[in-house]
């Protein structure tokens, strides 16, 4: 069946937003400028006050629910759930671990590059697999096991792809990216008990979508931005680009820096907005089309991450990467079932599984034929 303009534009719009929250947040953190008093130039390295922002754009997502709300009162029969009972607490838990992976990811990202960056959240599926057989009592199918191996395959051949290539570019040391690399994998860790908790807690209470982000964004943005404060007063050394204040966030040093180069402003406008359309389009395509599509085009924004990259000199081109990317999506279309479908949708596809359904409806013909 074709999809519609509406599905169309779903589509194109989460996989250009998806690739546009990646990218900005990477060039963000590719700008160097001066600090508060006086501070000589130094990297924009801010991943805190980044996932600040990033809370911020989800945030965004309960201002247009609460806009459909509105649209929804004037009609007979409202279909946002307003009317269950909800209790926004339910949310917290969640909203803790997505703060914390999402901050060290932004970490992460600092050291490594976009492209790894994007392909290495893949290992998500590993860990949610384990988890929702631990926690959750489900059974995983054979297809789904074979998916989490190939996924992890594809983890050792993208690791060892920016093992092998020495620098990634002229500021991140070897050890840096392999480093990088490992905490967006300790991330993805965190990510998988957000989405047990999710299953286990919240989407038994049937929560509009964008409430259940948008409240998650709330509490993200409200504890993370108070934890800016103690974060201004904990030293942390070298690991700190700024060379006279290394503390764990110097928020203060930040908007210094995006007042001395207003493009930073731009970089971290682009991650606000695009990660508040990527999450709305996200959500429409799971309930417009279906959540394969949905991995596939998560997918291909990793393509397009890469391509970028590669045109803008972020990084070089490495033949591993394309090997990783390629056992990484064949591991995730397995865990996901997408090669069901492409059999339940494929006529050449059910006629090789089913030869016999050809048979059953020429042998009739021919009985007919002789009883004639």
């Amino acid at each position: 069946m074709a999809w519609t303009k509406y599905q169309l534009l779903l589509a194109g719009m989460m996989l250009i937003t998806g690739s546009i929250n990646t990218l900005s947040a990477k060039w963000a953190d590719n700008f160097s400028a001066k600090g508060c008093k006086e501070t000589p130039e130094h990297e924009f390295s801010h991943p805190f006050l980044q996932a600040v922002g990033m809370f911020l754009g989800e945030l965004s997502c309960l201002a247009v629910f609460h806009i459909l709300l509105c649209q929804q009162k004037r009609r007979p029969e409202p279909s946002l759930y307003s009317t269950q009972p909800f209790n926004p607490f339910l949310f917290l838990p969640p909203a803790l671990c997505d703060m914390t992976a999402t901050s060290i990811m932004y970490v992460a990202l600092n050291m490594t590059s976009a492209s790894s960056f994007q392909m290495l959240r893949g290992a998500v599926i590993i860990f949610t697999g384990l988890l929702s057989v631990a926690f959750l009592g489900r059974k995983l199918v054979t297809s789904q096991w074979i998916g989490i191996f190939i996924t992890i395959a594809g983890l050792v051949v993208v690791g060892l792809s920016d093992f092998v290539s020495g620098k990634k570019d002229d500021s991140h040391t070897q050890s840096q990216v392999i480093t990088g690399d490992l905490l967006i994998i300790m991330a993805q860790i965190i990510a998988a008990v957000q989405m047990v908790l999710e299953e286990k807690f919240v989407y038994k209470h049937d929560v509009h979508p964008l409430r259940a982000v948008g409240t998650e964004g709330l509490f993200g943005f409200v504890i993370l931005s108070i934890l800016l404060i103690p974060m201004f007063y904990i030293p942390v050394g070298s690991f700190s680009s700024n060379p006279q204040h290394q503390v764990l966030e110097d928020a203060l040093d930040a908007f210094c820096q995006m007042h001395n180069q207003p493009l930073i402003i731009l970089a971290l406008l682009g991650n606000i907005i695009s990660i508040a359309f990527f999450n709305f389009a996200g959500i429409s395509v799971t309930k417009e089309i279906s959540a394969t599509t949905r991995m596939v085009l998560d997918s291909l924004r990793t393509v397009v991450i890469w391509i970028v990259s590669l045109a803008v000199g972020w990084e070089s081109f490495q033949w591993l990467q394309i090997l990783g990317f390629i056992i990484l999506i064949t591991g995730a279309s397995l865990y996901n079932g997408l090669h069901k479908t492409i059999i339940e949708k494929s006529p050449w596809c059910a006629k090789l599984m089913n030869p016999a359904s050809d048979r059953e409806r020429i042998i009739p013909e021919n009985e007919t034929a002789e009883e004639d």
